[in-house]
């Protein structure tokens, strides 16, 4: 999703995935890499005996690792059913080497691709319905697991967003989201949800309203998100969800190459909530 990161931090993760691959039995390829913000992950697809597989390697500095997205992943392997198609995990293994933290994780092979390389879609995509059942069904499930992560804090929203909408919110309804709902963590024609690393309690709508504004370029598929979810986003609780989503993309956008490309027409859209 992003660029790859200084030469630097690349070759020390480069490095840091033939080490895990060493640990997890795995064979590692050439190219296909997919790198996380600052190089902070990388991922990419490997080989095991039986087939293909993916390997997805996240560091932090040493002694800041841990968390909640340090342990999204295995939370959701031990937490989220199997009803909502994810990639199943295998295996992972941590280590700390010259002053960072590493954790590989290696997953089952998801076949179908992601429906957009970015986060933020672009053209137009035909999916069908059982894809768009699929979905329903998948944050329907999602929506009553009971934990005590946190995709977005109340603190957050109650700071964040009267600074970047100009709204004071009222009461939140809760419920259990998967945090970082968009195109490039969604695969096509056939449904798996990616990336599972901010999954947790966020406000009625939030899934749904991340998805709907990463579509925003593409008039017809982002006014299909809306009526799919109406029933989420024209109410009062989901307009609070969406006003976190529009809250985090606006605070994002001075660092976020494609949320500074998406700024304006999210700041439309808040005129017209």
């Amino acid at each position: 999703m992003f660029t790859a990161p200084e030469p630097a931090v690349r070759d020390r993760m480069l490095f840091a995935r033939g080490h895990a691959c060493a640990l997890l039995g795995l064979a590692d390829t050439t190219g296909g890499e997919v790198w996380g913000y600052a190089g902070r992950t990388l991922s990419g697809a490997v080989h095991t005996p039986t087939g293909a597989a993916w390997l997805r390697l996240v560091s932090d500095p040493r002694g800041k690792s841990g968390g909640k997205l340090w342990e999204g992943p295995r939370e959701a392997e031990r937490s989220v059913p199997t009803v909502v198609p994810r990639p199943r995990l295998i295996g992972l293994c941590d280590w700390s080497a010259d002053g960072w933290d590493y954790r590989a994780e290696h997953y089952e092979f998801v076949t179908a691709p992601p429906v957009a390389k970015s986060p933020v879609l672009h053209d137009h995509v035909d999916l069908p319905a059982t894809w768009w059942q699929g979905l329903h069904r998948a944050l329907a499930h999602l929506a009553h697991i009971r934990t005590g992560r946190q995709a977005v804090r109340e603190q957050y929203i109650r700071r964040r967003v009267p600074e970047f909408t100009g709204v004071t919110p009222g009461e939140i309804t809760w419920t259990t989201a998967h945090g970082d709902l968009h195109w490039a963590n969604l695969t096509g024609p056939a449904l798996t949800l990616l990336d599972w690393e901010g999954w947790g309690t966020a406000p009625l709508g939030y899934d749904a309203a991340n998805l709907y504004l990463h579509s925003l370029p593409v008039p017809d598929v982002a006014e299909r998100i809306r009526r799919e979810f109406a029933h989420v986003l024209d109410s009062p609780a989901g307009r609070i969800g969406e006003l976190t989503a529009c809250t985090e993309i606006l605070q994002a956008a001075p660092r976020v190459p494609f949320y500074a490309d998406l700024a304006e027409a999210v700041r439309r859209r808040l005129r017209r909530l």
